[in-house]
């Protein structure tokens, strides 16, 4: 077998998750980024990690567990050693750089032995009345076992000296921080040098008075720690009645799951740290030894609190910026149903442009008594939402209100519970979508009369006399207003008949479970969304065998692509000679400019100020106009989303929309030379930032200039 025909291996998923988050570390030791930004951007890896340890490595620790294989434990080994050197860098760089930084900014993280008589004394003070009152210490011995310790909360351990209070030598004692209590401490100016904020960490202020706990007994030796557990819930939905009251049950006992990682400080002794192994049934990989808090996460109270008076001239965080209203589209006051049916459809594109649009076209139906009914699928919307309050009005009103919510979006579940009940209560129809499928498809679709002489226009739709005209909104994002500051997404507004109609059968498939008749325009997984993108990427590489080698075209955007026989697709398009370019921002497995098997493609990631969420698919297959396809979706290019969710993609049939998105979300992304990273095809990514002084171009830039 010659070395272009054989199968190429697959980059390891876990390990193109690890160097995501490398990417990510790396934004915080960029000198043009304004340094509360930087720490947050530590912060991030730290939450990223969190999540990894609490659902992916469990499954490694699992299999480890479980069989005697010399290949699970050796890719164990692996991934432990490459996520002991991702944290490695993380903590280095966070004393080595971001903190010296923040210091000569006026920002200082003060320990206790930094700290001034004035400040030992408000801290002790703070120590006394705030913080000793919410601590008990529970010494270890067989009528006091070891305290079972939550998720990610902070703890002590400590090894005493002399004897307790009924004359016995237990010498281990653990002290566990109620989460009430702030991590980050804000010190008065008055105790503080003129210009410097000054904060305090929690762990530090216990630390200096930890002796204080334990009256009578010397403390020996100390150390942090902080423990991550298995926080997937796990529901068996062929073995339940009532899902929501399942996962309700699971998430109160979801913070106390099979431990999964140890952090301890660096100073740890090892008797301690054996102690914690043990306990809680850990192999030594598992143990985190940190040069730093245990909870860097936990510092984005610090950014939080910071002041930005710009006192020393260095730029402390990114300038606000607020998205614009589209308002040559969508003019401000007027009727967004009438504007659909007398111009065509909206696209919109966050954060960039506002998120706002949305929320008044969900408001318009919710106030017009013309409309009949509401259906909209849910995510992620977030504990406080105006879009969910607006549902429950509609419902209030009278309105047909259907709302598909997924109770399984992980670390979303309780506050998708909660809006599913209030919304049962005024009586909308609350659905959770398909047993073992997860509804990630993001639409929101309105029904609305529109009776002689209403809603007529020149659009394509028309109108008639006493008919029903439905009106959707599809994104590739959730319909959460936080994170469309924050997130790049494409949304999309239409009266389009056709793609209406096809999202009214999927709400009719998810609540009556009925087969309904295959789509016209969208693509549905877990139905055939997969195969139209193979179909799709084929036919790319059917045009580049024969006599259109040269419009042979794929562009990608999304944020993960790990599904197999896509990527198998890709490879066999780019051996045929189509030209592939991928912006993946998160974990890639294929691996480019392989000889004989990835030559044509490049594969790069965007790190930047937003977070890239949108999924875009364009293929090209000759010259004429008809020969390309342009798809906006809700999945990434994974197997769970083809196979294991309710997804969407949809077409762009205008051809203005088309070269929108071609102009504003590919085309500068492929030119970004400032946030860019290449993937290497060892699976490694280098940035494509220029050395030296001249500056590169960031694309989220251009776009914000773009927008104003």
């Amino acid at each position: 077998m010659n070395e272009a025909s054989a199968p190429m291996r697959l980059l390891n998923r876990e390990q193109a998750i690890l160097a995501f988050n490398r990417r990510v570390l790396a934004q915080a030791d960029r000198d043009d980024v304004p340094l509360l930004e930087r720490l947050r951007y530590v912060t991030i890896v730290s939450s990223n990690l969190d999540e990894f340890f609490e659902v992916r490595f469990a499954d490694y620790l699992e299999a480890v567990r479980a069989s005697d294989e010399s290949r699970s434990r050796i890719e164990f080994a692996q991934l432990a050693a490459s996520a002991h050197a991702l944290i490695d860098e993380q903590y280095a760089l966070f004393n080595e750089r971001v903190m010296p930084a923040l210091m000569r900014a006026g920002i200082e993280v003060i320990n206790h032995a930094e700290r001034s008589d004035a400040q030992r004394r408000w801290v002790a003070g703070f120590f006394k009345q705030q913080v000793r009152p919410l601590l008990v210490p529970v010494g270890l011995d067989p009528a006091h076992p070891f305290p079972l310790v939550a998720n990610k909360s902070l703890n002590f351990i400590a090894r005493l000296g002399g004897r307790d209070a009924f004359g016995r030598e237990n010498r281990i004692s653990i002290v566990k921080v109620p989460r009430v209590l702030p991590r980050v401490i804000r010190l008065p100016d008055a105790v503080c040098k003129r210009g410097q904020q000054g904060f305090v960490l929690l762990s530090s202020v216990i630390r200096a008075h930890l002796a204080v706990l334990f009256p009578g007994r010397s403390v020996e030796a100390f150390s942090q720690f902080r423990v991550t557990r298995d926080s997937d819930l796990e529901v068996d939905e062929d073995d339940v009645t009532n899902l929501r009251q399942a996962l309700r049950t699971g998430l109160t006992t979801r913070h106390f799951g099979q431990a999964i990682r140890l952090e301890v400080v660096n100073t740890c002794p090892p008797e301690l740290s054996q102690t914690l192994l043990e306990q809680f049934g850990l192999p030594e990989s598992a143990l985190y030894r940190v040069n730093g808090p245990v909870n860097l996460v936990r510092l984005v109270q610090l950014i939080d609190q910071a002041a930005v008076d710009g006192r020393r001239g260095v730029p402390l965080r990114f300038a606000p910026r607020e998205p614009t209203w589209p308002e040559q589209r969508l003019p401000r006051g007027a009727s967004i149903f009438q504007r659909l049916v007398d111009e065509g459809d909206v696209l919109l594109h966050h954060p960039f442009e506002s998120f706002e649009p949305v929320i008044a076209f969900l408001r318009e139906a919710v106030h017009d008594p013309a409309v009949l009914a509401i259906k909209q699928t849910v995510y992620r919307t977030g504990t406080d939402s105006e879009m969910m309050e607006l549902l429950i009005e509609a419902a209030r009103r009278g309105k047909e209100v259907m709302v598909v919510v997924e109770l399984k979006a992980r670390f979303d579940e309780e506050a998708n519970i909660n809006w599913a009940e209030r919304l049962e209560a005024v009586g909308a129809q609350v659905v959770y979508g398909i047993v073992g499928l997860k509804t990630h498809a993001k639409l929101l679709l309105v029904t609305r009369r529109e009776g002689e002489g209403k809603g007529e226009g020149r659009g394509r739709a028309g109108a008639s006399a006493g008919r029903l005209r439905r009106y959707l909104h599809l994104s590739t994002g959730n319909y959460n207003t936080r994170t469309a500051r924050l997130y790049t997404d494409l949304g999309y507004l239409t009266a389009d008949a056709e793609i209406a109609s096809d999202a009214d059968a999927v709400f009719q498939q998810l609540a009556g479970l009925t087969r309904t008749r295959a789509p016209r325009q969208l693509l549905t997984a877990p139905f055939v969304l997969h195969r139209r993108l193979l179909g799709l990427v084929r036919r790319v590489a059917a045009s580049a065998r024969g006599n259109a080698r040269q419009h042979a075209r794929i562009v990608l955007k999304m944020n993960a692509l790990t599904d197999p026989a896509l990527i198998e697709a890709l490879l066999d398009a780019g051996r045929a000679g189509a030209q592939i370019d991928l912006i993946v921002r998160g974990a890639c497995m294929l691996a480019p400019g392989v000889p004989g098997q990835s030559d044509n493609i490049r594969v790069r990631s965007i790190v930047g100020r937003f977070l890239e969420h949108t999924r875009i698919v364009y293929c090209r297959w000759g010259a004429a106009e008809a020969d390309e396809a342009l798809y906006l979706s809700s999945a990434d290019w994974m197997s769970r989303n083809m196979f294991g969710r309710i997804e969407i993609a949809w077409p762009l049939r205008d051809a203005r929309l088309r070269q929108r998105v071609i102009d504003e979300c590919l085309v500068p992304y492929l030119h970004d030379s400032l946030d860019a990273w290449a993937q290497q095809p060892d699976g490694s990514y280098v940035s494509v930032a220029p050395r030296g002084k001249a500056p590169g171009v960031s694309a989220q830039q251009a776009l914000m200039r773009r927008f104003g």
